[in-house]
């Protein structure tokens, strides 16, 4: 008897928790879902492995995982390392590689599924990154550009999102421009960011980029008031000629009540190895449907049969593009990307409004904190509506790196922004509390 897709993944798929002895032993039911409650701050934070003895103030650059994570990631590097061949084989559905299936019973459709539940979209819209870096280039590079089409993006963002811009422009042979958004980032207002990006958006303009919460200076953008910019300048458009807007949303993805899909965007890229608490990693790239078929793949896929078919009937793929398509193929670190359904899982659990509102309320905590502090000068905006989990500030006489070198030795870990003009972060999060928060400000005015 052959054992299909939909058996194994049921059964042997989600089974080999077994030692050394699982090459002989009978599969094993699976572990049954966490029953621990998260009503409680101090229960989230204990799932994470931090060293307790220092305070951690920059969980959003790579995440500690919490356990949930680590389970699931031990789960199935078990079932790797027992059955490599038979776990990726079914896992991804390599042996009969059809579409139904393929959206239905693998692994990774598990993680676009958790994905999509989150993100407020469809499975189908979700493809899977290894980083925000890999979704970003894997868009601007995909579009279909002409000479003469320009990309407008604005001063604040980062290098990466510059960068995989700059690289699709050479190729394409168009053209890209900056502009600001805002200028002292303390003072910017929602209604100086719409009006900046009203009178940029030019006749040549195809595409705007923007990102959610910019890591230089803690400003959050009013995404939705942007992307309606965009969209009444699409209203005097055709089609073929409308403007598109891109996201880098990953300080955004994990820390905000709004749902992605309804931001109004049609392209957002976001590493879940930071905000999520996804492995290390992963990340996604988040469309409507409709928009896929803006796309051209960069990457060979493993995730959709139709490019493989193609292959083997010696044809093009029958078009449109679709999210599977642009998802990255190539032998992957598995049991990082199969786990992702685990952290998004774990931030259902919890609850985003819950989440939303507890870093709200320690980066109001920090922020006031900061504000009242001698020779200290708060840079991220104090109204929540403009910032999120990023704070950064000045000391006075102190370069970033001095300011976070100094709160090191006081086993305070912050970060510096890595733009140009660099300033000192910290960025409170769910492995913080109030007590944490208070002891970071007292070190901060120690050194200050």
């Amino acid at each position: 008897m052959t054992l299909n897709r939909r058996d194994f993944v049921a059964t042997v798929g989600l089974s080999f928790l077994g030692g050394s002895d699982s090459h002989s032993a009978p599969p094993k039911k699976a572990v049954p879902p966490s029953t621990e409650s998260y009503s409680d701050w101090s229960a989230v934070r204990a799932q994470f492995e931090l060293a307790p003895d220092w305070l951690h103030f920059s969980q959003f650059y790579i995440v500690s995982h919490p356990r949930p994570v680590r389970e699931s990631i031990e789960h199935y590097r078990r079932m790797l390392d027992a059955n490599p061949f038979t776990t990726v084989e079914h896992g991804m559905g390599f042996e009969a590689f059809t579409a139904q299936q393929a959206q239905e019973d693998t692994l990774p459709s598990r993680v676009q599924r958790a994905a999509a539940d989150y993100i407020g979209g469809h499975p189908d819209e979700v493809a899977l990154t290894d980083s925000t870096t890999q979704g970003l280039a894997l868009i601007y590079n995909g579009l279909t550009l002409k000479p003469g089409d320009e990309i407008l993006t604005t001063t604040h963002d980062h290098y990466v999102h510059h960068e995989a811009i700059r690289l699709a422009a050479e190729r394409n042979g168009v053209s890209w421009r900056r502009i600001p958004l805002y200028d002292a980032p303390a003072a910017a207002s929602g209604e100086q960011m719409v009006e900046r990006l009203r009178h940029a958006i030019g006749p040549r303009t195809r595409v705007v980029g923007l990102t959610w919460v910019h890591s230089s200076t803690g400003v959050k953008l009013p995404v939705r008031a942007l992307s309606r910019v965009v969209t009444d300048v699409n209203r005097t458009r055709e089609e073929h000629d409308r403007v598109l807007l891109v996201l880098d949303g990953v300080h955004g993805f994990g820390n905000q009540e709004e749902a992605v899909a309804e931001l109004g965007c049609d392209f957002v890229a976001a590493g879940t190895h930071k905000w999520i608490f996804a492995p290390r990693g992963t990340g996604i790239i988040w469309a409507p449907d409709k928009n896929w078929g803006l796309l051209r793949p960069t990457i060979p896929s493993f995730y959709s049969p139709e490019p493989f078919t193609a292959w083997e009937d010696e044809r093009p793929p029958k078009i449109p593009t679709r999210a599977s398509w642009i998802s990255p193929g190539g032998f992957k670190a598995y049991e990082h990307q199969w786990a992702m359904a685990d952290a998004f899982e774990f931030h259902r659990r919890i609850g985003r409004k819950r989440i939303a509102e507890r870093i709200a309320s320690l980066n109001t905590l920090c922020k006031d904190g900061l504000a009242r502090i001698p020779r200290v000068k708060l840079l991220t905006p104090r109204d929540s509506a403009l910032s999120a989990g990023i704070i950064c500030f000045d000391v006075a006489g102190q370069t970033p790196n001095e300011t976070v070198r100094k709160l090191l030795e006081r086993k305070v870990i912050a970060s510096t922004s890595p733009y140009k003009v660099s300033h000192a972060r910290l960025a409170p999060s769910l492995v913080n509390d109030e007590r944490e928060v208070e002891a970071a400000l007292h070190a901060l005015r120690d050194i200050a």
